[in-house]
């Protein structure tokens, strides 16, 4: 029987890039969106995985997903986890609203929780799976004007750290990604010339693709990686040394 993933923000970005690369790898794919219903039609008709909309930051939504993930890929735990789905906020820390931290934390911190709250209990019971969860070179570091996303990026990582440990007897592996500045529509709001300057700081000169990010994500959740957990692996173009 093919092995199963769950990909949350699995529409566009890493997401997309680690929905397809799964795919190549002969997992069957369960994936979730937001907002981005024509991409993930697109990433259907393409690869044959199977799309759930769903917002993360909604408990109850997110346990009815994994729910259904679980059943109509025909397996009552998954094989690999990664929590992928983000929001950024860019601008001063004063200036963020109560709001906007909400809707912030939600997804980049209370949706893992309740992702990982949903699927964890099969995955303890099947004695066996990886996590993979996306934080951020800016969760080890920080980001001036990106504090609120750099908090709950350091949380995540945290959270995966804790978990390595917790679930580690049940054989479950946990790691982090931490990207740095990746070619996605995450970066968006920078300017041109913002571009540029990321890109002199960066030793490799360049932006990470989300292909790139895609192909670790995806060692991290294979057995190549048996004896890896609790891991913070940066892909960043040397950018946090």
């Amino acid at each position: 029987m093919k092995k199963t993933a769950l990909v949350t923000g699995g529409s566009r970005g890493i997401g997309r890039a680690t929905v397809r690369k799964l795919i190549s790898e002969d997992y069957q794919v369960a994936f979730c969106y937001k907002e981005s219903a024509e991409e993930a039609a697109a990433l259907v008709k393409e690869t044959g995985a199977m799309a759930i909309r769903c917002d993360v930051a909604n408990r109850e939504q997110t346990f009815v997903c994994v729910e259904s993930a679980c059943r109509d890929l025909g397996k009552p735990a998954f094989d690999v986890v990664v929590c992928n789905a983000g929001v950024s906020l860019i601008g001063l820390f004063t200036d963020m609203t109560a709001a906007q931290w909400e809707t912030l934390r939600g997804v980049d911190l209370d949706g893992v929780v309740n992702v990982l709250q949903a699927a964890i209990p099969a995955m303890v019971s099947d004695k066996r799976g990886s996590i993979v969860l996306t934080s951020s070179m800016w969760g080890v570091t920080g980001a001036s004007c990106e504090a609120g996303y750099s908090a709950c990026k350091a949380a995540v990582i945290g959270l995966g750290k804790s978990l390595a440990r917790e679930l580690g007897p049940s054989g479950i592996r946990v790691n982090c990604v931490a990207p740095g500045v990746i070619d996605t529509d995450m970066n968006a709001e920078l300017t041109e010339a913002d571009i540029e300057a990321l890109k002199d700081e960066t030793p490799l000169c360049r932006l990470g693709t989300a292909e790139e990010v895609a192909e670790l994500i995806s060692f991290l959740a294979s057995e190549k990686a048996s004896f890896i957990t609790g891991q913070v692996v940066g892909i960043d173009g040397g950018f946090v040394v």
